[in-house]
Formats: C-alpha cells, sequence, structure tokens
C-alpha cells in the first residue's frame, strides 16, 4: 500500500516545488506547527519531489519508479527518523543500534499497510543517541540510486530530553553544521522551542499551520469515514488530520488514544467539582499516565474543557469544542454562576501544571494538587453556595 495523498498547504507547496525547480531550498528545514497537521507527511513530500524522475512545476509525477517506491516507503534514499521506545535488553551500544533500525523497519511496515492508523506507543519514546548516531554514518555514505538522499526527523524535539544529556542533539547538530553536498535534512517538531538553539539556527522554519474544519472532514470523508464520526473528529482536531484520526474508533473496535485522553479529562473535570474531595484523589490515583507527553496531552485535553466552560459562562456555548459535553457544563455552569475570570485563573493554574509536568514529577501528585486547586478557585467564586456539588 502507499502513503495518504497530501491534504492542504497548498501554497506551501507550491513554495517547496519551486525552489526544488530552481534549486534553492535550503539544506536543512525545520517545519514547525501544532501536532498532527502533517509537517512529517509534508518532508515526505518534499523528498518525493526532489527524487522524482519526471517532476513537474507543482510537484511529484506520482508515477515514475522513485515516486512509487517513495509512497511506498522503500526509496533507499529517504531516510525517515521518529521516536521510538527504548528497546530492552540492548547490552551494548551497537545492540541499542540494532534494536532500534529493527524497530524503525517495523514501525515503517506498519505504516506502509496502514498509513492513517496513529501509533499507539504504551512507554515513553525517544530519538536516542544510537539512533542518532546511525543516522550520521548513514549520511556521510554515498546515496543509493539518486544523486541525493533526504533524512526526515520527525518531532526532533524528541532528540533532547530522554537520555538526560544533549548528546543525542549534538550528534546531528555536527551533521547540520558541515552537511554533505548530496543530502537534505527535514526536521520537524510541535515544540521547537524544545530543540538547541544551535540546531535552530542551522535550520531555516517553516510554519505549517492547521488546515481548516472542512479540509479535515473532506480528509476523513474521501478515506471513507462513517459520516457521524467525521464532523465530530474534525471539531476537535484543531485543523490537525493527525489530531482527528486519534478522536476516530480503531480498526479493531477499540477506542482512539485521543478519544481515551478526552474521556479521562472530562473525569478529571467531574472529580474537581465532586461533593466529596474523595473523588479527587482517587480520580488522581486513577490516572495511569506515562511520561511527561502523555501527561501533557491529559493537561492539554482538560485545557479544552476548561476553554469549553469558559464559553458557556460567557454565553457563547457555540464555541464549545467538545459538543456533547455541553448540556452537563451548562448545568453546572447555571447552578454554580461561575464568573468567567474563575475559569480564567483555572487555565492559568493547568498552564502551571503543564511546566510541571515537563520535568521529573509524580504524575498522580501533580494531577491531585491540581485537581484541588481548581476545587478551590471553583468554589471561592460561586456566589450562591459554600461547596461545590
Amino acid at each position: 500500500m502507499s502513503l495518504h495523498p497530501v491534504q492542504g498547504h497548498e501554497a506551501l507547496r507550491r513554495t517547496f516545488a519551486a525552489s526544488l525547480g530552481q534549486d534553492s531550498l535550503p539544506s536543512a528545514l525545520l517545519l514547525h506547527g501544532p501536532e498532527g497537521v502533517g509537517k512529517q507527511r509534508l518532508a515526505l513530500w518534499i523528498a518525493q519531489v526532489e527524487l522524482c524522475e519526471d517532476r513537474r512545476a507543482e510537484g511529484p509525477c506520482d508515477r515514475c519508479r522513485s515516486c512509487r517506491l517513495a509512497l511506498r516507503l522503500e526509496h533507499p534514499d529517504v531516510h525517515w527518523y521518529f521516536p521510538l521506545p527504548r528497546p530492552r535488553g540492548a547490552s551494548s551500544p551497537e545492540k541499542m543500534a540494532d534494536a532500534l533500525e529493527a524497530a524503525r523497519f517495523a514501525r515503517l511496515a506498519e505504516i506502509r499497510e496502514a498509513s492513517l492508523q496513529p501509533s499507539r506507543p504504551t512507554e515513553p519514546t525517544g530519538i536516542y543517541l544510537a539512533a542518532a548516531r546511525a543516522l550520521r554514518r548513514r549520511a556521510q555514505s554515498r546515496p543509493s540510486m539518486a544523486d541525493r538522499q533526504i533524512f526526515i526527523i520527525g518531532d526532533a524535539e524528541t532528540l533532547v530530553p530522554q537520555e538526560a544529556s544533549p548528546e543525542a542533539a549534538n550528534a546531528l547538530l555536527k551533521l547540520l553544521e558541515e552537511p554533505p553536498n548530496d543530502t537534505r535534512f527535514v526536521l520537524s517538531s510541535s515544540q521547537p522551542g524544545s530543540l538547541l538553539d544551535t540546531i535552530r539556527s542551522r535550520t531555516v522554519p517553516v510554519l505549517v499551520p492547521p488546515l481548516t474544519e472542512r479540509e479535515v472532514v473532506d480528509f476523513l470523508v474521501a478515506r471513507g469515514v462513517a459520516a457521524d464520526a467525521v464532523e465530530a473528529a474534525a471539531r476537535l482536531s484543531g485543523g490537525a488530520i493527525g489530531r482527528a484520526l486519534g478522536y476516530l474508533p480503531l480498526d479493531d473496535g477499540g477506542e482512539g488514544a485521543l478519544e481515551a485522553e478526552r474521556r479521562a479529562a472530562f473525569t478529571l473535570l467531574r472529580a474537581a467539582l465532586a461533593p466529596r474531595m474523595g473523588t479527587v484523589f482517587a480520580e488522581a490515583l486513577n490516572q495511569k499516565v506515562s511520561g511527561a507527553r502523555a501527561l501533557l496531552g491529559l493537561l492539554a485535553s482538560l485545557e479544552v474543557w476548561l476553554r469549553d466552560l469558559a464559553a458557556i459562562a460567557t454565553g457563547v456555548p457555540d464555541r464549545a469544542v467538545n459538543q456533547d459535553g455541553v448540556p452537563w457544563l451548562s448545568r453546572k455552569a447555571r447552578e454554580r454562576g461561575w464568573p468567567p475570570e474563575a475559569v480564567a485563573r483555572c487555565l492559568a493554574r493547568v498552564d502551571e501544571a503543564a511546566v510541571h509536568a515537563r520535568g521529573n514529577v509524580n504524575p498522580q501528585l501533580l494531577i491531585a494538587g491540581l485537581l484541588t486547586d481548581l476545587r478551590r478557585i471553583l468554589e471561592s467564586s460561586t456566589p450562591r453556595a459554600s461547596h461545590v456539588r
């Protein structure tokens, strides 16, 4: 099977195609923007255009041998790296590198068979030092089939924190400082501020914006997604196809990862508003989050629910993202009469928790403290009662 087509970003694609046609595209790009908007898919498209044997003004031909190989993720000169779980039992750097490369090829095979199926890692992931060194060795070799090779590094911010040192990022930095003439690098990141300044300074930043809600809907409909699920997923996605997919049911009937996260965040909000404080601590202990990335995702979903509450408190419930939660939120808002500024203080407290979540914290303790503070803020702003029902 082949990769799904690129959706949207027409202006960016025209610019990239024109730059490649004029041989003026920088050798190192940093595609940055919200998570799930298609940065890595766009990077793969850039690689396909560059290697296309019958390139058009608007992009690749999609028919030549290079295009067919690129679309099947089998082109020997397109090297795509992305975060992976740390291999278990790798007792030496060589075994670590071999295990990571095997895991990378296994993941590429999964994407090849189901390019729209979101990855569901059950443990923290990263681009480890062994992978960065392997990438550097590969970049120092000659292309296999074309006259150039392209390295795509997805979620490049994970180069830094995973080994409590900047070694992995520095391994890449040495390559960016003196790139081979026949090599291009395309990095992507939804957290460019987490990259080393020296890496950012050696790449040309390109903002990849969210898609329109209609573009997300059209993409999902064209892929055969059930109509009753499309509108809600597109609304929740924030213009990111990758996120929209996370709200859809999985092929095996399971719940999408982002839908599970959304429901977990709603449960936390309900716990903060429950009559008994014990509910807060019970729900905090029930949260099985692994790693800062998962914790930050949960906090981001909680922030969306609070923004929905703010929309209701200001009289514009149609702006709420979680429309299925509007009846419950509206009832609570009527009962308690929370002013918008109280919800704004809650949002600020979630932002503060997100800062701490990027460090070495106990997720359950952080969540318990956050819910306790949200409860206190809302209780103190309630004009008609002394406790939250």
